[in-house]
């Protein structure tokens, strides 16, 4: 819900950035698809909304750049919206094959649902260090991207390796 409220407001702060956006998420994704080294993979997260404030007039000020980041976030996080179930599908035969004693399928599930309260507290003191300036929302997406891509390239790296 806080999400929600936060694209709201960096949306509503200036419609024309929003219809004016100049973004696509194939920087970012075609920097990751370039390197099979991970930490490599880490460093293209942001691409994608660096180009779109490089690109798009006004890119540069808080609601360009909260409006950049918070249209990657969406991308990173449709991305571990579509890994997830297939992931877990997977999982789950994998399960009924090695007989395992706990379900990795529902250990992935626990995960993954203890990892998204962390991610949106990890973030909403990410904004608590701009006090409520202008800032804050930025920073708050930036948190959100950063984190939310890293977990859609871990699930990515289970997927390849189940």
């Amino acid at each position: 819900m806080r999400r929600w409220i936060i694209a709201a407001a960096l949306l509503i702060a200036s419609p024309a950035a929003a219809q004016d956006l100049i973004y696509d998420f194939a920087h970012s994704r075609d920097c990751v698809a370039a390197t099979d080294d991970w930490y490599e993979k880490v460093q293209c997260i942001g691409t994608a909304a660096n180009r779109c404030m490089e690109d798009t007039p006004g890119g540069y000020s808080t609601v360009g750049q909260g409006a950049c980041v918070w249209a990657e976030y969406e991308d990173w996080d449709a991305e571990l919206n579509a890994l997830y179930g297939p992931l877990r599908a997977r999982l789950a035969n994998d399960d009924e094959v090695n007989e395992m004693p706990v379900s990795t399928a529902d250990a992935l599930r626990d995960a993954q649902r203890a990892w998204i309260p962390w991610r949106d507290a990890n973030c909403a003191f990410e904004r608590s260090k701009w006090g409520g300036g202008a800032g804050g929302g930025p920073a708050s997406a930036a948190c959100l991207m950063q984190m939310t891509g890293e977990r859609a390239l871990s699930l990515r790296v289970e997927m390849e390796f189940h």
